[in-house]
């Protein structure tokens, strides 16, 4: 079976980041590219939105509150605007009516925070997993 090497920098998934808390922001946006993705970050949704080069990214990754629009109206949006990538949704402030607006929404996971990193690649991996390619030989 033929496998695709993440680490030898043959895949490069492109994740969005919105979150408004700059050193939060930065702390996660350094994770990730120490992991070799290509992130862009944001510090409002409008950014986010905004940003039409964003709409092959593989994966979001956004926080709940943030000025102006929050987290499940930022993916609302991103659907309306045709972008079909897979999302988690980081929150300090879940709930049972949290966790069922995110799911309707379309977020898959939730992160709780204060986020530890370990749990955020882990995330990340699961949301970015790229299929193998199996090969015909045996």
């Amino acid at each position: 079976m033929l496998m695709i090497d993440r680490d030898e920098g043959l895949w490069h998934p492109k994740i969005l980041l919105a979150e408004d808390d700059t050193a939060v922001r930065r702390s996660l946006q350094l994770l990730l590219l120490g992991q070799n993705l290509d992130v862009r970050s944001y510090a409002t949704s409008s950014e986010l939105i905004a940003d039409e080069t964003n709409r092959d990214a593989l994966c979001l990754i956004s926080d709940y509150r943030m000025p102006g629009l929050d987290g499940i109206s930022l993916l609302r949006q991103m659907r309306f605007l045709g972008w079909g990538g897979r999302a988690a949704l980081i929150t300090a402030y879940r709930s049972p009516k949290l966790e069922a607006e995110a799911a309707l929404t379309g977020y898959e996971l939730i992160i709780d925070k204060p986020v530890r990193g370990q749990h955020l690649l882990d995330t990340v991996s699961r949301l970015t997993a790229r299929p193998t390619i199996e090969s015909g030989e045996g």
